[in-house]
């Protein structure tokens, strides 16, 4: 994996870890999903490492469901390489309500122009982030979502792109699905400054109910195929994988810098 060209001043970043990890109960009773251990590293340090790999400064955490454990073991992130801010929600507000709170944390630091790069806490992969960027940019995308090829794709839901990445088939939405190509988003995706200004205040669902109806307007939403690593841990079943494939292939190059730190 060569190190990229760095995104500092090209995009800034959002990491969602606010959620309550029902599906990995009883662990969570007492440790936010983030939290969990991988490898060695806690959950959330993966997304970290990926955004410092790709030379982000700094990022909003949103936080909620023991919110408090994650803010003392992250700290402001300097021993990580990275500046880490809090988005504390005291009542929960969705991707799309946790999304939108965290980018006003960033306006002040931020041009308004430049794109906000959004990762879910519960992942592990090496997208590469300047290629995504440079993808919405080139295509002048409302969004852009990370997508794979996946057997549980139907249970997560399917976006169906064309033969130039332009997603036609939203969630069932949209154009047949005949001729396309259906993916699975891959908790991923970049989203355009006018996009965050059509969103909302208080709780709700980006992917379900904002996105939709932009989509159906018309807006242009953008896939970008991913067939690198890539885990998710929503279950026990997932943690243990997880773990298990990670010592033994070995960890993402730009986690080997986070364990010699």
């Amino acid at each position: 994996m060569t190190r990229p060209e760095s995104l500092a001043g090209r995009a800034h970043a959002v990491i969602l870890a606010a959620g309550r990890g029902t599906r990995l109960r009883p662990l969570t009773d007492e440790t936010p999903k983030p939290l969990l251990e991988v490898a060695g590293h806690p959950l959330i340090a993966y997304g970290l490492g990926l955004l410092r790999w790709h030379g982000f400064p700094e990022v909003v955490v949103n936080v909620h469901h023991l919110g408090e454990q994650i803010v003392e073991r992250l700290g402001d992130g300097s021993t990580r390489g990275i500046r880490v801010r809090y988005s504390v929600e005291r009542e929960l507000l969705g991707t799309g309500g946790g999304i939108r709170r965290a980018a006003t944390l960033l306006s002040d630091r931020f041009p308004p122009d430049e794109p906000l790069l959004v990762l879910n806490a519960d992942i592990v992969c090496e997208v590469p982030l300047d290629r995504v960027l440079a993808a919405h940019v080139e295509h002048g995308a409302l969004a852009t979502f990370v997508l794979r090829e996946d057997p549980e794709a139907a249970r997560y839901g399917v976006f169906g792109i064309d033969a130039g990445g332009s997603i036609r088939r939203f969630l069932g939405r949209g154009a047949s699905a005949a001729g396309l190509r259906e993916l699975m988003f891959a908790s991923v995706q970049v989203l355009a400054p006018r996009l965050l200004e059509a969103m909302p205040d208080g709780p709700f669902s980006s992917m379900h109910d904002l996105y939709p109806r932009l989509f159906e307007a018309g807006g242009a939403f953008l896939g970008f195929p991913y067939a690198g690593t890539w885990h998710v841990v929503d279950t026990p079943a997932d943690l243990a994988a997880t773990d298990r494939t990670l010592r033994q292939r070995g960890l993402p190059q730009f986690m080997r810098e986070e364990a010699a730190r």
